[in-house]
């Protein structure tokens, strides 16, 4: 009777998950932006007072802009993904992905001084994964399933993992004009260490990060 019992609760639960992966695949198809606030939808700044920020990042001018309630109050030069413009679409294509994301977590013992990192991949990421063949059925559901329950998502499916914002660690001359004149990361965003810690006072759990091409 037990084990009866137990299968069909898994059952359910997946079947619950799945129901949800499908909602957000059709949020999806009619508005993106829609469908990545489903998937991070309590999600917000533990730190009230920090609510009010938002970044905003656009690969091709090489920026990184602080919004305060909607206006721009700080601008911040930055590298990206040296797979040049495009979306992330898998592991290792070295492209900075496009979308609207959250800050989940803080490494400040990075090797690149601060990591913030961000909830990559999200509802939009594991869509055009599971329709273009790159990740599974199986992966698309953990992935939904985390963003519905407000936790990082899979950081071991074929889409990429550890995507965000860091500083550049260790600096030497050639280091720092290289960042200055180079989009040269792996597919995360870079500063220099010290605007790394200043961008830090803005940012919490949950602070919106929107990245546009």
């Amino acid at each position: 009777m037990n084990v009866r019992r137990s299968g069909s609760n898994h059952k359910l639960i997946s079947s619950r998950i799945t129901a949800f992966g499908l909602v957000t695949l059709a949020f999806w198809r009619t508005d993106p932006c829609l469908a990545d606030e489903l998937s991070m939808a309590a999600l917000g700044p533990r730190n009230a007072a920090l609510a009010r920020y938002e970044l905003r990042i656009d690969k091709s001018d090489r920026e990184l802009a602080v919004y305060d309630r909607g206006q721009p109050v700080r601008r911040f030069q930055i590298s990206t993904g040296r797979g040049g413009p495009g979306d992330k679409r898998r592991e290792g294509d070295k492209h900075t992905p496009v979308g609207t994301y959250r800050i989940v977590d803080f490494n400040p013992e990075s090797r690149f001084h601060l990591f913030m990192q961000i909830n990559y991949p999200n509802a939009k990421d594991a869509f055009y994964g599971l329709k273009q063949g790159v990740i599974s059925r199986a992966d698309f559901d953990r992935i939904v399933e985390a963003l519905q329950n407000r936790r990082i998502p899979p950081q071991d499916t074929p889409l990429g993992s550890a995507i965000g914002i860091h500083g550049l660690g260790w600096v030497d001359d050639l280091k720092l004009r290289t960042h200055q004149v180079l989009d040269w990361t792996e597919g995360c965003i870079a500063l220099t260490n010290e605007e790394v810690d200043e961008l830090r006072r803005y940012v919490d759990i949950g602070t919106r990060v929107v990245i546009t091409e």
